[in-house]
């Protein structure tokens, strides 16, 4: 019997920091996040530590009565320190090399590592349908891992929020996106 969960891009937010919230907007999708899964029996919500990634999910976490469990593995991908110059650029050399690292930033390999073991910890949880909240680039790195289709251009294309059902058994992970057109 395959295993799922959800893999969910935060809603819009106000900036890049780990502190950073919601904006309104954000804030209306979170609530629509919350419509779209309550029905699902989710029974387990796991999120990265930035506050953008569980304010995406309280709606939901109170409507279920349930906990946010926070997992600092699903933190966003560190680019580099202090920040360079051509964010996009800097990037897109990021998928072209799984090994290349900015001066102060983790490589793609680090970061699919990280992420996928937050992943593979939900996938041994006794659950039935886990929701695991968090980034953009982390999310384009883990499902590049099952689906060499998410690249550069894959990541450019996720939405704030974005939805995938990642399906596991014998033969793998099948990923599809559950969000949107």
């Amino acid at each position: 019997m395959a295993q799922r969960l959800f893999f969910v891009r935060h809603c819009e937010t106000t900036g890049q920091a780990p502190t950073a919230p919601l904006t309104s907007a954000g804030h209306q999708q979170a609530l629509e996040l919350a419509d779209h899964f309550a029905p699902q029996g989710v029974d387990l919500l796991v999120s990265s530590p930035y506050t953008r990634a569980r304010q995406s999910l309280e709606p939901l976490a109170e409507r279920l009565g349930l906990a946010v469990e926070t997992d600092e593995r699903l933190a966003e991908c560190t680019l580099a320190s202090p920040p360079v110059a051509d964010f996009r650029g800097a990037i897109r050399q990021l998928f072209d090399g799984p090994d290349l690292a900015w001066p102060g930033g983790e490589s793609r390999r680090q970061v699919t590592e990280r992420g996928r073991s937050a992943l593979d910890a939900v996938f041994r949880h006794p659950t039935r349908t886990p929701v695991v909240m968090a980034h953009g680039l982390l999310m384009a790195f883990v499902l590049g891992s099952f689906d060499s289709r998410f690249d550069y251009r894959a990541w450019t294309a996720l939405t704030n929020p974005d939805v995938y059902c990642l399906e596991r058994d014998a033969d793998g992970v099948r990923v599809s996106r559950a969000w949107g057109a």
